[in-house]
């Protein structure tokens, strides 16, 4: 069984951008090497800048490149909840915002070439509970009349069509949501920036950002200073202590995968015969699809631990479990991958994208982070440009997580992760 996800396994070999030279100046200091520093990356390349990326570990190493390879639809928080917080007309809009996502994705991989498996395979939404479904008949509704969007609901004998399960109790089905193998995509994005003219630079972490009276900042790296005209700060999950701003903003938590052998095409097309992507409605639920090859993978909040070897293999055997319980065929299936990694959320379930002090961020995808952090990249290139407007998440504030002396360790997920899993078992 490997360690590592398999999406970066499988990905062409990434070239070594380690111990490159720093420039003393740059126009743009870009700091983190995931989708939303590429994309920042690209875009501001591409607008004649001066670009230079620091990543503190290689590019897609993070969360960019351990997540269940899915560029779906659909706000985080609910349209409900976003029409109760913000009012129909921004509720839209930032609904609107999300869907253009997976646009932009697609568009990138077209414009520069990137062969990264892209497909609008669709999303099933499923209904663990009764209950759930009936919340789904509800909200294809709103998104039809107020949204504009139209999804195909699913009952339970329809789901069997689907889904080689019957563990569920219903779906709603977006069928403009896509997969693609985040692996590629990263690869192929890196590659991009460096057309455009970035300079990326790896394993040459940012230590510190201060700002001068001039209005230039100066971003130490553990290589060199580099004196810049604006800051980008990219780091969302992986937001160490020289950023204490942000880390009082994000909850990280961790997230687990586990891939199995290649199925076949019969068995695989038994589980999911149309390759949708499915995400459940359970507080601590899953995420699942079929790679490219046939394989499974099956992800979710298996434990609140931090990932580390010993941890992920503990997770790989709890989501083991809990995809025989879903899928009783795949009990005797070999399992070939489990790695972890930490998904940024923020306190509020959105998403926040801005400027403090000087330095522009956009952080807290909340599992949504393939598509919206290439999104929010473009569109903080454009902010940095001059085009506050571009920036579908402006006004929204960033609000600290509210917990006594939070600086960013969340010792309190064990005791949610607890609660949350008691309201599953409770069928």
């Amino acid at each position: 069984m490997k360690q590592i996800p398999y999406w970066l396994d499988t990905a062409p070999p990434f070239p070594d951008r380690s111990g490159r030279d720093l420039p003393g100046e740059a126009d743009v200091v870009v700091i983190g090497g995931g989708l939303t520093g590429l994309s920042t990356a690209l875009h501001t390349a591409r607008k004649g800048a001066d670009v230079v990326l620091v990543e503190k570990d290689k590019v897609g190493s993070g969360a960019s490149g351990r997540n269940g390879s899915m560029c779906t639809q659909g706000i985080t928080i609910g349209v409900g909840e976003a029409r109760k917080r913000y009012g129909q007309e921004r509720a839209r809009e930032l609904y609107g915002a999300f869907r253009e996502a997976v646009d932009v994705v697609e568009k990138l991989t077209v414009d520069e070439g990137i062969d990264c498996d892209f497909k609008r395979s669709g999303r099933l939404g499923v209904a663990f509970k009764p209950e759930h479904f009936a919340a789904m008949k509800a909200q294809q509704r709103v998104l039809a009349d107020d949204f504009d969007h139209e999804t195909v609901l699913l009952d339970r004998t329809q789901l069997r069509s689907e889904l080689g399960s019957d563990y569920y109790h219903g779906a709603l089905l977006d069928p403009l949501s896509a997969g693609l193998h985040v692996g590629k995509y990263v690869h192929g994005m890196a590659d991009a920036a460096e057309r455009a003219g970035a300079l990326i630079c790896e394993r040459n972490a940012a230590t510190a950002v201060t700002r001068g009276a001039d209005g230039r900042f100066l971003v130490e790296t553990l290589h060199g200073t580099i004196r810049a005209r604006q800051v980008m700060a990219a780091t969302d999950a992986y937001t160490d202590r020289s950023m204490p701003w942000f880390r009082q903003r994000l909850i990280c938590v961790g997230s687990f995968i586990i891939v199995t052998q290649p199925l076949g095409d019969d068995l695989a097309r038994e589980i999911i015969p149309r390759a949708r992507l499915v995400v459940d409605s359970k507080n601590i639920g899953h995420y699942i699809r079929l790679t490219p090859d046939n394989r499974l993978a099956f992800g979710g909040r298996a434990r609140f631990a931090p990932s580390d070897p010993a941890s992920d293999l503990k997770s790989g055997q709890v989501l083991k479990r809990e995809m025989a319980e879903i899928f009783p065929q795949l009990a005797n299936a070999r399992i070939d991958y489990v790695w972890g990694g930490s998904v940024g959320f923020s306190y509020d379930r959105i998403p926040h994208a801005g400027e403090t002090g000087g330095v522009y961020y956009s952080m807290g995808y909340c599992g949504h982070g393939v598509q919206m952090a290439t999104y929010m990249g473009r569109a903080m290139a454009e902010v940095m440009d001059g085009h506050p407007e571009a920036n579908p998440l402006r006004g929204l504030g960033f609000p600290k997580v509210p917990v006594p002396f939070y600086n960013g360790t969340a010792w309190f997920l064990p005791f949610a992760g607890a609660y949350y899993r008691a309201k599953d078992r409770l069928r």
